[in-house]
């Protein structure tokens, strides 16, 4: 099948890769030629584990090319994949204007049927708003086009993209259109059979309802972070254990263990986006979203949890203390720093006069890059922030560790090497990824979340 992907984000991206990856004729477009560029020398603009490999593969065969042609890209594809970003607009509601561009240029262009893929995390009422705007472009030029809009929202988690793509837990379709509805199911049907050989996994509903339904998802799961991570600060008072407390409840078939680790605080693209979102399409239907306000304020609020133990540890100023910072992209096995906590962390400590050494895995660039923003206005500040070669590099000098992000790497560190590096042995876990028993062992003191009932030895 020709398809067409607007957009080279990380939906964008993932979307028309894994579906040339099955054989499809895919055209992906954007409107940036620097990423356009980017991706036909072979570079990557994000960091996403397979997917560099999986579009080389596919360029090479002819099955995958990148464009900055909209026209071209119209052309192309029967199929039209919408996947363009929708950052929060000033008020917290979802911005759509580049949804509408990519509907526009669709009406303007087309010569024949299209089926039109709301790809991107929309709010309820934008396939409506997609459809009149493609109907306002063909008559403006006086055709009689038909076309369908189908939405069908993304379920993918960063760092492994790919593979719940290839290997989804549900494939949403939503529609409310009779005749032509049925002529565009037909064609999705076809488009996704090769992920349904095993069972059938896709779902229909009204266009509303699939609009709705990846709001929903997101907003349950960080709703789970987010009384996860009060529980774990109850868990701290009360000399409970939020790790025990963990396997006692996640046991329970009704909830499960996923997305039920305590921690410092979730970020991404996604979850803080959705739930605000959320909660204004709520508030403009005169519906509070009470639960999901809660869940946000908790949210924010639990990025400060590392600087209150660290503060409470030390004092409020300091100035006479460097800290090694270990993980900066908000999650493992991406390089995105949008709404990441470490963000939080490195301007709380540099507020108080400490000098900061950080370092990731993948993201180190595009972190030098944000943070560099985040302190335009103090370059002075700005120049205690020291950005390290390595993990290890980091722990020099500095009086304690402090653990934001849970890489791999990071989880069995040498020990004996962090102690003789770091001034104290002192490590502040934002994600618990130590036994606080070892940790006492070993003669090092230790700060997680929620887990007070392991006795921590100060130095």
């Amino acid at each position: 099948m020709k398809v067409t992907i607007i957009g080279t984000g990380y939906v964008g991206l993932v979307t028309g890769a894994c579906l040339a990856e099955i054989g499809n004729d895919v055209f992906c477009l954007d409107i940036n030629p620097i990423k356009i560029d980017i991706l036909n020398n072979g570079g990557l603009p994000i960091h996403e584990p397979g997917l560099q490999e999986m579009i080389a593969r596919n360029t090479k065969v002819g099955r995958l090319q990148f464009s900055t042609d909209i026209q071209a890209s119209v052309a192309h594809g029967e199929v039209q994949f919408i996947a363009v970003g929708t950052p929060p607009d000033a008020v917290g509601s979802a911005d759509l204007r580049y949804v509408i561009d990519a509907a526009r240029n669709i009406g303007r262009y087309a010569t024949n049927y299209k089926v039109v893929v709301d790809k991107s995390t929309v709010p309820v009422g934008t396939a409506d708003c997609v459809r009149r705007v493609i109907a306002e472009e063909l008559k403006t030029r006086h055709v009689d086009i038909e076309f369908s809009v189908i939405s069908n929202p993304e379920f993918l988690k960063e760092g492994a993209a790919v593979d719940d793509f290839m290997r989804p837990d549900r494939i949403v379709l939503g529609s409310d259109e009779d005749i032509p509805g049925q002529r565009a199911k037909a064609t999705m049907q076809r488009l996704y059979a090769p992920f349904n050989r095993n069972h059938e996994r896709t779902l229909y509903m009204d266009v509303r309802s699939a609009e709705f339904t990846k709001y929903a998802a997101n907003a349950m799961l960080a709703t789970r972070i987010s009384f996860m991570n009060e529980l774990a600060n109850l868990a701290d008072r009360i000399g409970a254990d939020i790790e025990h407390v963990r396997q006692g409840i996640g046991s329970d078939q009704r909830i499960g263990y996923h997305f039920l680790y305590a921690g410092c605080g979730y970020g991404g693209s996604c979850f803080p986006k959705d739930v605000q979102a959320l909660i204004r399409t709520a508030s403009h239907h005169g519906l509070p979203l009470r639960i999901l306000e809660a869940v946000a304020t908790v949210n924010n609020l639990q990025k400060e949890i590392l600087i209150t133990k660290i503060v409470d540890r030390f004092c409020q100023d300091l100035s006479h203390h460097t800290f090694a910072l270990w993980g900066l992209a908000f999650k493992p096995n991406t390089e995105d720093m949008r709404e990441a906590p470490s963000r939080r962390v490195i301007s709380e400590l540099i507020a108080r006069g400490a000098r900061v050494k950080v370092y990731d895995p993948v993201s180190m660039e595009e972190a030098r890059r944000v943070i560099s923003l985040d302190f335009a206005d103090s370059p002075d500040a700005y120049a205690r922030i020291e950005f390290c070669l390595s993990q290890n590099d980091a722990l020099v000098g500095a009086d304690a560790l402090v653990i934001v992000t849970e890489w791999k790497a990071f989880r069995s560190p040498d020990f004996e090497r962090v102690k003789s590096e770091l001034k104290l042995p002192l490590i502040f876990d934002g994600r618990n990824l130590y036994d606080p028993t070892l940790m006492y062992k070993l003669g090092i003191e230790y700060h997680a979340v929620g887990r007070a009932c392991n006795t921590s030895r100060k130095a």
